[in-house]
């Protein structure tokens, strides 16, 4: 079983926000998984569990078999999102490596995507309090880029608000190439998935 986790803020003032990227990634795996018909439903047919909105079901692999997936949206703000996802690992018993986290990066170009099987946080308040609650940073995750701040622009008030037009036009096919790498990640592991999705000229 795989655990992908989305990181962002519930609420309607925080939809479409640069910190909510991760939501937006787990939205369209769920259309890419073919669970649910547009990205928009995710949020009205999923359930509630682990402190969250979960959607579960299987993925047919390369070779024909099958795999189920779990799909989380954690309800719990960003700065505690490791508290639902721990919940659910431990429920179904998943180690660190079964789980991928996606999330919004600053540092890299707007539209990238980097996957990493482990490292520190990056500052990432999400991401810090994951590696709290998993007692490790050695997990998955892949991080999109939304650009830096502008100048005199606090990072928080940055990633809080939304993509300008221009921006945008790389994020939608940036959060294809998301979903696209983590069907990697299930079927063939994190390894082939860096080795895939890191080197990609169009990312």
């Amino acid at each position: 079983m795989h655990l992908v986790v989305g990181l962002g803020n519930p609420g309607r003032q925080y939809v479409g926000t640069r910190h909510n990227i991760g939501f937006d990634v787990v939205d369209h795996l769920a259309v890419r998984l073919g669970w649910i018909a547009t990205a928009s439903q995710f949020d009205s047919l999923s359930r509630s569990n682990f402190e969250g909105l979960t959607m579960d079901g299987t993925m047919t692999l390369a070779d024909g078999g099958r795999e189920k997936v779990l799909l989380l949206k954690p309800l719990t703000y960003m700065n505690l999102s490791g508290q639902s996802a721990q919940a659910a690992m431990a429920f179904y018993q998943l180690g660190p490596a079964d789980a991928m986290f996606v999330l919004d990066d600053l540092a890299l170009p707007c539209g990238k995507i980097r996957l990493r099987s482990g490292g520190s946080s990056g500052g990432h308040n999400g991401l810090r309090d994951v590696e709290r609650a998993l007692g490790t940073a050695q997990y998955p995750r892949l991080r999109l880029g939304v650009d830096a701040p502008p100048p005199n622009v606090p990072g928080r008030d940055y990633v809080l608000g939304r993509f300008d037009p221009a921006q945008r036009q790389k994020m939608d096919p940036a959060v294809d190439r998301a979903a696209s790498a983590i069907i990697e990640w299930i079927d063939r592991g994190i390894a082939s998935a860096m080795n895939k999705f890191n080197a990609d000229g169009n990312n």
